[in-house]
């Protein structure tokens, strides 16, 4: 990968594909937290917080099983998750969570709700679009899930 090139010498598949990777482990830990926060009866915000600590963790996991693979030290692997990851996790938990607070009683729902199932769609579908750029920007500049792509043979 080109170092410092600019965004536009990097295309949108490279930045896509860091996305999904991205919003897979976000939307693992994410609908894990809300359906167990929902069901033990928490609270707003400590469903907020317990999601966002599941997407981070299932999303550097993700990452981290992949580069294990390629027999990195777990040591390494976790410095390389953590670059790849830690930006694009960031930049869709805070979009994704903001959307789920602005929906009239979507944090209110129940897991037989439509309002529950239907705002963490919207949530991750509008994330994952504002994440994109995000993750181009990052590859352009040899960093993201540019890290990664060393390690994948």
């Amino acid at each position: 990968m080109v170092h410092d090139a600019p965004a536009d010498a990097v295309g949108w598949r490279p930045a896509v594909s860091a996305t999904l990777h991205c919003l897979t482990g976000c939307a693992i830990g994410e609908v894990l937290g809300m359906v167990l926060a929902t069901w033990w009866g928490w609270g707003n915000w400590p469903s907020v917080v317990l999601s966002v600590v599941l997407a981070f963790f299932f999303g550097y996991g993700l990452t981290m099983s992949s580069v294990l693979r390629a027999s990195v030290p777990f040591g390494r692997a976790v410095r390389v998750a953590l670059a790849a990851d830690t930006l694009s996790i960031a930049v869709m938990e805070i979009v994704d969570n903001a959307v789920i607070v602005l929906v009239p009683g979507a944090l209110a729902a129940g897991l037989a709700d439509l309002l529950f199932w239907g705002s963490l769609v919207v949530s991750l579908v509008v994330a994952f679009v504002i994440t994109v750029p995000v993750n181009r920007w990052m590859i352009a500049r040899g960093r993201g899930h540019a890290v990664v792509h060393e390690f994948h043979h």
